[in-house]
């Protein structure tokens, strides 16, 4: 295995650095995701399933409101009320208004749910550690802290487009409908 541009095929160099980190990090994204829906869809779920049955373990028999589910997601999907009908579908997620708050719905991972995930537990495990297994404890750790940082630096600039004043673009939106 090469270098990503090796990978795809490219046969001029990348602009710039960032170019050929970003998409280092997709391309890595991409296998490393498909290596974890190897394991889990063989049991009938997705990726994103097999995420929110794991937020709804780790919130336990009190459950959590719908949209806390989606912030939680590793992926955001703003289908989450269809992912959670397909759980549900399967017997996986139980979901039942909240008696403080009619208009809250709690979710909540059901004992099969919850056998599915300690079947999963050892693969998706093996799968990580195989993934990562080029890289020593300390480079493990380097890497994390990378990825936070860039991860920082998205949510920070999270729905800001390089070179736009979106402000400016609305106001001259609403200008030109006038």
């Amino acid at each position: 295995m090469g270098s990503i541009g090796d990978e795809i095929k490219q046969t001029r160099p990348f602009a710039t650095p960032s170019d050929e980190a970003v998409v280092t990090l997709l391309g890595t994204a991409d296998r490393v995701r498909g290596a974890l829906s190897r394991v889990v869809e063989p049991q009938g779920i997705t990726l994103q399933q097999y995420n929110v049955l794991r937020i709804l373990r780790g919130a336990g028999d009190q459950g959590l409101p719908t949209l806390e589910i989606a912030v939680r997601l590793i992926e955001h999907n703003p289908g989450i009320t269809r992912l959670l009908d397909r759980l549900e579908a399967r017997s996986l997620v139980r979901r039942v208004r909240c008696a403080e708050d009619r208009r809250q719905v709690l979710c909540t991972a059901t004992g099969g749910a919850r056998r599915l995930l300690a079947r999963l537990d050892g693969p998706v495990a093996e799968t990580a550690r195989q993934l990562l297994a080029p890289l020593d404890p300390s480079r493990t750790a380097d890497l994390v802290r990378l990825l936070d940082a860039v991860r920082a630096t998205t949510a920070a600039s999270s729905g800001k487009v390089p070179g736009r004043d979106m402000k400016t673009e609305k106001k001259k939106e609403k200008e030109n409908r006038s």
